[in-house]
C-alpha cells in the first residue's frame, strides 16, 4: 500500500557540528506535524545539493537556518522552484548554549512553528512629494535647507528668538513664526503657526520681520525639526516624515537631512491593526463606554469617533506598538502583524511539538525582532545562550501580546509566558503590564500561582543580564494537563477558553476570582428594587450580556458575554448598575441569569400587555399628585391604562384633545382698558340717587 507524501520537508544542518542534533527528538517532532526529516553539517556550501533536490521535489521546504536565507533564496531563484520556503534560527535560539545537548525538543519545536505560513502583510500605500518645512532657531535650519534645496520643495520657519543673517540668495522662503500644533503623517502634514511673518527684503545684517498674524496654516509632507525645542508629536520617533534633530548636534542634524531627502515618492507602510467599528464599545448614544484603546495610545494614531458609536483609527499614524489590541475587550481591534489566529497557531505548534518531541515545562520568551533578536544572538555567541527549555517566539511589538497569548500558552503547556522588553519601557507597555497582572490574579485564583510569577516580563539591554533573570524561572514546572483546543473566536473567547481549561486542570480552583480594574471579564449588577426595566441598558449593550425578552417584561444577564465596558452604567437612567470585574466559570456564567420580571399591565380596553404594572401605577400616581390640569379629570388619567392604538380610538370616541389647554382669559385690548377707565370716571362724577 502506499503512503501519502509528506507535507512539507525539512532540511536540519549542523552548522558545521558547531552544535549537536538530536535526530530522534527532531523526528518525533517532525512526525507529529507529518514533516519529512533530512540533516546535512554544511547545507549552504559543500552540501548545497542536498538543498536543491529538496526544492525539486515540490513540497515546501523549512531550512533550520537564518544566516544564509539569502543564498538558499536566490539559489532557489536561479533553480526556478517556486515552492514555498521558510528559515528557522535553531542555531542561536537553541544549539549554540551551555545546554544544548538537551535542546533536541526545543529544536523540533522551533522547526515546526517556523513553519507555520504567514499570510501577506497588509499595506497603507503613502505618497510625499517633497514638500518640506524646516523648523529652525537659527543658521543651522537654513544650511540644512541648502543642503535639500535640488532634492526637495522647502519652505524655512525661524522662531526669531536669535538673529540671523540673510543669505545672499534666496532658493527658498525664509518666514518667522512658531509651531503651534501639528497633526497628520507623511504626505499629509497640516500645522499650525503663530506670529507668521515675512522678512523685509531690505535686510541686511539680521532679518527684520513684517506684520505677524497667528493661526496661519502650513500644509507639507515632510517636517524637519531643527528648532531644539519641544516635539509637535507624541511619541514623535515613530512618526513617520517627522524629523527631529538637536540642532546643536552636527552629526544628528546630518542624519536627519539624510533622511528627509530620501522622503520623496511613493511608500508603503504596514497596517499594524485591524478595525471591526461594528464591535467598538466606546459609546453609545453620545454616553462613552469603553475607551481602554484611547488611554494607551501612544501616537494619538486612535481618536473618539464624535457622532459616531466608535472609535477612528488613523492606519497612517499608527506606529505598530499593539497596545490597542492587547487590551481591546470585544476585539474590534486585532492586531494584523500576524493576525491573531497565526500567532497562536505558532504558539500552538510550538508547545505542542515541543511535548511530542519529549520536552517538559517550558518557559515561552516572547520577544520582537528589533530588541529581542540581538540580545539572545548576542548570548549565544558570547555567553552561555538560552536553556533548553526556553523556547523564544518573535513577535512583531512585544506590546501587543494580549490575554489570549498568555492564558493560552499556559493551557498548552508552558510552565511560564514571559515577555522580553527594552530596559526602558516603551510606548505602549501599559497594556502588556495591565495583562500580565490580569493573568497573575487568575493563576493565584486557580491556585496556579508560584513564588516566581507564571506571566512575567524581563526588561533588560544586557543579554547577559537576560541570563541571570532567566534563572528563577528555572524552578517552574507545569502543574497541570496540557491541552490542545484550537483557537478559536476572538482573542478574549480563547482567553476564556483557556483559562476554563486550567480552572478544570488545578487543583485547588475557586469557581469566582477577582481582577484587577478594566479586566475584560465580570458581572455588571444590577439593583433589581430601583430599576424600572426601561431596558435602555439592553439597546446599548454591545455585546448582548444584558438582554431584554420580546414576550414579557424581563432583564436577563450573561456574564460570560460582559466585557466590561460601561455602557450601560453610563446609560441607565436610575443608576442602578455598578460594574465589578472578575472571572467567574461556574457553569451558571454561561447561562442567561433573569436580573429582574414584572408582571405585564393589560391594555384595559383589548387586554394587550404594553408595560409592567409598577410604572404604570407609578406614573399615574405622579400625574395625579402634581395636580396638571390635563389629568386632573379621573377620565383622562385613564387613559394612560390604554395602549397606544386604544389611546387613540379613546381620544377620538370621548372627544378628548391632547393639545387643549385650560380655560383661557378673554383677550383684553388697549380699548377694553380705555372704555372701563371712561365708564369708572361716570360714575365716579354722577351723585348718588335716592333717599
Amino acid at each position: 500500500m502506499a503512503t501519502a507524501p509528506a507535507r512539507r520537508l525539512c532540511l536540519a544542518c549542523s552548522c558545521e557540528d558547531s552544535m549537536p542534533l538530536d535526530t530522534a527528538a527532531l523526528a518525533r517532532g517532525a512526525a507529529r506535524e507529518d514533516t519529512e526529516l533530512r540533516t546535512a553539517e554544511q547545507l549552504c556550501r559543500g552540501q548545497l545539493d542536498r538543498f536543491l533536490r529538496a526544492i525539486g521535489e515540490g513540497l515546501p521546504v523549512t531550512v533550520s537556518c537564518t544566516q544564509e536565507a539569502p543564498l538558499f533564496a536566490q539559489e532557489a531563484e536561479a533553480a526556478g522552484a517556486t515552492v514555498p520556503l521558510s528559515f528557522v534560527n535553531i542555531r542561536e535560539q537553541a544549539g549554540w548554549s551551555a545546554e544544548a545537548a538537551g535542546a533536541g525538543p526545543k529544536m523540533a519545536a522551533l522547526l515546526a512553528a517556523g513553519a507555520v505560513p504567514l499570510p501577506p502583510v497588509p499595506l497603507v500605500p503613502l505618497r510625499s512629494e517633497g514638500v518640506t518645512l524646516v523648523l529652525g532657531r537659527d543658521a543651522v535650519a537654513i544650511e540644512a535647507a541648502g543642503r535639500l534645496a535640488e532634492t526637495l520643495d522647502l519652505t524655512v520657519l525661524l522662531t526669531g528668538a536669535e538673529p540671523v543673517t540673510p543669505p545672499r540668495a534666496a532658493p527658498f522662503p525664509v518666514l518667522r513664526g512658531r509651531a503651534h500644533a501639528a497633526s497628520g503623517w507623511l504626505g499629509a502634514f497640516a500645522v499650525t503657526i503663530d506670529g507668521h511673518a515675512a522678512p523685509a527684503p531690505s535686510s541686511r545684517e539680521t532679518y527684520r520681520w513684517g506684520p505677524a498674524r497667528d493661526g496661519a496654516t502650513s500644509r507639507c509632507d515632510v517636517i524637519l525639526d531643527l528648532s531644539g525645542g519641544a516635539p509637535l508629536f507624541p511619541a514623535h520617533e515613530v512618526r513617520q516624515g517627522y524629523l527631529r534633530a538637536d540642532p546643536a548636534d552636527a552629526a544628528a542634524v546630518a542624519r536627519a537631512v539624510a533622511d528627509a531627502a530620501a522622503l520623496v515618492g511613493e511608500f508603503d507602510k504596514p497596517r499594524f491593526v485591524t478595525f471591526e467599528a461594528g464591535l467598538c464599545a466606546h459609546s453609545r448614544n453620545r454616553r462613552t463606554g469603553c475607551t481602554r484603546c484611547l488611554d494607551l495610545c501612544p501616537t494619538g494614531a486612535i481618536t473618539p469617533g464624535g457622532r459616531l458609536d466608535h472609535v477612528q483609527v488613523s492606519a497612517e499614524i499608527c506606529a505598530g506598538c499593539g497596545a490597542c489590541a492587547a487590551v481591546c475587550p470585544t476585539g474590534a481591534i486585532t492586531y494584523a502583524l500576524p493576525p491573531p489566529r497565526t500567532t497562536l497557531d505558532r504558539l500552538r505548534t510550538l508547545l505542542l511539538t515541543y511535548a511530542e518531541a519529549g520536552g517538559r515545562d517550558a518557559l515561552v520568551l516572547l520577544h520582537d525582532a528589533e530588541h529581542g533578536e540581538p540580545l539572545i544572538d548576542a548570548l549565544a555567541r558570547h555567553g552561555e545562550g538560552l536553556p533548553a527549555r526556553v523556547l523564544p517566539l518573535r513577535v512583531n511589538a512585544v506590546a501587543q501580546v494580549d490575554l489570549a497569548i498568555l492564558a493560552a500558552g499556559l493551557a498548552w503547556g508552558a510552565a511560564a509566558m514571559i515577555a522580553l522588553r527594552p530596559g526602558r519601557r516603551g510606548h505602549g507597555t501599559e497594556g502588556l503590564f495591565r495583562n500580565l497582572g490580569i493573568i497573575g490574579a487568575a493563576l493565584d485564583g486557580l491556585g496556579l500561582g508560584a513564588a516566581v510569577p507564571r506571566a512575567a516580563a524581563i526588561e533588560t539591554d544586557d543579554p547577559f543580564a537576560l541570563a541571570e533573570a532567566l534563572r528563577p524561572f528555572a524552578a517552574l514546572r507545569t502543574a497541570w494537563a496540557a491541552d490542545g483546543f484550537l483557537p478559536l473566536g476572538t482573542p478574549r473567547e480563547v482567553a476564556l477558553v483557556a483559562l476554563r481549561r486550567l480552572h478544570a486542570g488545578a487543583p485547588a480552583a475557586a469557581p469566582v476570582i477577582a481582577l484587577p480594574e478594566r479586566a475584560p471579564f465580570g458581572v455588571a449588577r444590577v439593583a433589581a428594587e430601583g430599576c424600572t426595566l426601561c431596558l435602555a441598558c439592553t439597546m446599548v449593550c454591545p455585546t448582548a450580556a444584558l438582554s431584554a425578552n420580546p414576550e414579557a417584561p424581563q432583564l436577563s444577564f450573561l456574564e460570560e458575554a460582559c466585557v466590561q465596558c460601561g455602557l450601560c452604567a453610563a446609560t441607565c437612567p436610575e443608576r442602578v448598575i455598578t460594574l465589578s470585574p472578575r472571572l467567574n466559570l461556574a457553569p451558571e456564567a454561561s447561562r442567561p441569569l433573569l436580573v429582574k420580571r414584572e408582571d405585564p399591565f393589560p391594555c384595559a380596553r383589548c387586554a394587550k400587555p404594553f408595560g409592567t404594572r409598577s410604572s404604570i401605577e407609578r406614573v399615574k400616581a405622579k400625574l395625579d399628585a402634581s395636580g396638571h390640569w390635563m389629568f386632573a379629570d379621573p377620565a383622562r388619567l385613564a387613559v394612560l391604562e390604554l395602549c397606544e392604538d386604544c389611546r387613540v380610538f379613546a381620544a377620538t370616541e370621548g372627544g378628548i384633545d391632547p393639545y387643549a389647554g385650560p380655560a383661557r382669559p378673554a383677550t383684553r385690548t388697549t380699548e377694553d382698558y380705555l372704555r372701563e377707565a371712561e365708564r369708572a370716571r361716570r360714575l365716579a362724577k354722577e351723585p348718588l340717587r335716592g333717599g
